[in-house]
């Protein structure tokens, strides 16, 4: 017990500070529960045979599958339109109702990723600031997801975890007793509420876009320069103190990202990107001059192109190194231009930036980045244009098709009786899915290895098997006699609150999964000392875990859209904590009546 306590009390302050992956941590620790026989091989690894991981890894490819077919975004931008008619209020629900209705059958990080560029386009054609649109793009996903089982990765780790402990598991739309009126609740809120906490605030690239001076600094090869013939690297053009070389233009052509080997020539045109005190660096060195004219805005214009918004995900190789060690030029041919964290945009050196998950980077690419990396799981691509239709459209109604069979088929089959027909469940559907998605050419066996968020899937599993340790090692039973004895003056109703608002307070602080693997055991065995139906405590510990509004760690989503829209951390504060307490209000009020005690 005390080893496990410890190990708890570990995986809190790792997460918490950011010092590794929940999947890292989750996985340490059930390794030294493995090896000093807390826990068995097999209670250890039970997580990857559980019903719900395989789902939720199932329903990846389905998402990836939708994902690549292209018509989503498509869709929603003839749907949102290029006209601003009705007020805030009413594009915001405009906008958020068809996307939490989508998010309840669709893992929601691929929608967010999809339909960030589309929602910053559409706020751009509207002449609406997309600040005022991202975080409720990033809340109407979770809306969506608490309302089904397979909404979210959360409620399919619940799922497995009932499974695990011979309980019941959930039916398709068994939480949307309480995730409905939630999710109603939500989108009255931000419409008519949480807008006038919404910042009016530019993203990273319209900072750089109005103000181009300040980021760019050009500068000539002269005439007869020494400099003329050396590669970049002998002209000590690299690591430059403040700024790099971001472009070369040759003859009228660009011909960047710069690589260090590319051999300058005389009238080059040589674009630098930094700080503007910088500058004096660039005029001390011998055979480079002023440019004939200044960057005027057009010019800028034409780089435009070449801009890809980014944002670090936790699965990045480049988090915890600096730009420079990560070798990010050469590794994903692209420049870094700038780089916003917390809605702020980070004024050292740019090499000298260490990556964190959710800082979005400004990056200077060529034509090739986009189709080499947007499907790279090292970061979310969120501002390239990609609202084309598929091209191949057949292929593209096909995917959505095979999509509603499995939803359909997946309702159905709960109303069904095994004497009439062949009682189904998700797990079997999402399985036919699948099947049916490789042998249509809708999704290869390459694309099909990129779908899955192996992060995902192993805190998922790691977290059955800590669970499981959590229960074996006796800490989960002896937390739940401390809390029933110290509050033995309390009604299961106001257990109930506690269990719910505990819930939202770790996930604000860790994740959605990790909170729910470290609960569950607790939540169980304090309604067996209570001595009342566990369900209720269960759904409420669920609903919470996704329902964390207030804080960017609390889901990736909010990560995802926090650097495109410029958002800092007091933002989320603001508009997100009303938003905590009025969703604890409905979704106990709603559980009390669904689940009684």
């Amino acid at each position: 017990m005390t080893l496990t306590l410890l190990l708890l009390f570990c995986i809190f302050t790792v997460l918490i500070l950011n010092l590794a992956s929940a999947d890292f941590a989750m996985f340490t620790a059930i390794a030294i529960l493995t090896l000093c026989g807390v826990l068995s091989p097999q209670e250890a690894l039970s997580g990857f045979a559980n019903p719900g991981v395989i789902t939720v890894a199932l329903l990846f490819i389905v998402s990836e599958s939708l994902k690549r077919s292209g018509n989503l975004d498509f869709i929603a931008a003839r749907y949102l339109g290029t006209t601003r008619r009705g007020g805030l209020s009413w594009l915001m629900l405009k906008m958020m109702a068809p996307l939490t209705v989508l998010s309840a059958f669709i893992n929601n990080t691929p929608i967010v990723v999809i339909f960030t560029p589309v929602i910053k386009r559409w706020a751009e054609r509207i002449q609406l600031p997309a600040s005022k649109f991202l975080i409720p793009l990033s809340y109407a996903t979770i809306f969506g997801g608490i309302c089904t089982l397979m909404g979210t990765s959360t409620n399919l780790l619940v799922h497995g975890l009932l499974i695990e402990n011979h309980l019941p598991g959930y039916s398709l739309f068994e939480l949307s007793k309480a995730g409905l009126p939630c999710a109603v609740a939500g989108m009255l809120y931000m419409a008519f509420i949480g807008k006038n906490f919404l910042p009016a605030r530019l993203d990273m690239q319209s900072q750089v876009e109005k103000n181009p001076k300040e980021y760019v600094i050009e500068m000539k090869v002269a005439q007869k320069s020494s400099l003329a013939g050396k590669t970049i690297r002998e002209a000590g053009l690299r690591n430059l103190p403040g700024l790099y070389l971001l472009d070369i233009e040759r003859a009228g052509k660009s011909i960047g990202p710069v690589s260090a080997r590319i051999e300058l020539k005389e009238d080059d045109r040589l674009v630098f990107v930094g700080i503007p005190s910088a500058v004096l660096t660039l005029q001390q060195i011998p055979g480079l001059v002023p440019a004939a004219h200044e960057m005027f805005e057009q010019d800028f214009a034409q780089m435009q192109t070449h801009f890809v918004e980014a944002v670090v995900s936790t699965n990045s190789p480049a988090v915890g190194k600096t730009i420079k060690e990560s070798d990010f030029r050469k590794h994903y041919g692209a420049g870094v231009v700038a780089v916003h964290r917390n809605g702020q945009r980070i004024l050292d050196k740019v090499g000298s930036i260490t990556l964190k998950a959710g800082d979005t980077l400004l990056l200077f690419t060529d034509e090739n980045f986009i189709d080499q990396w947007k499907d790279s799981q090292d970061f979310y691509l969120v501002s390239y244009r990609g609202d084309k239709p598929s091209t191949s459209p057949q292929k593209a109604i096909l995917t959505l098709s095979i999509t509603f069979m499995m939803i359909l088929a997946a309702a159905l089959g709960e109303f069904t009786s095994q004497e009439f027909f062949l009682k189904i469940n998700l797990l079997q559907c999402a399985m036919a899915a699948v099947i049916l998605l490789i042998l249509t050419g809708c999704i290869n066996g390459r694309e099909l290895k990129q779908s899955f968020r192996w992060d995902v899937l192993f805190t998922i599993a790691f977290s059955i098997g800590l669970s499981k340790a959590l229960q074996t090692s006796g800490v989960a039973e002896a937390i739940a006699g401390y809390f029933h004895h110290t509050s033995a003056f309390l009604n299961p109703t106001a257990i109930l609150i506690l269990v719910y608002f505990s819930t939202v307070l770790v996930t604000e602080f860790l994740t959605n999964n990790a909170a729910v693997a470290l609960l569950f055991p607790i939540t169980l065995a304090t309604a067996s000392h209570l001595g009342v139906d566990a369900r209720p405590f269960i759904v409420a510990m669920t609903i919470a875990a996704s329902n964390g509004y207030a804080s960017p760690l609390g889901y990736q989503t909010h990560l995802i859209v926090q650097g495109p829209g410029g958002y800092k951390f007091s933002d989320y504060v603001k508009v997100g904590l009303p938003l905590d307490l009025l969703m604890g209000i409905v979704a106990i009020t709603s559980i009390h009546l669904a689940w009684p005690f």
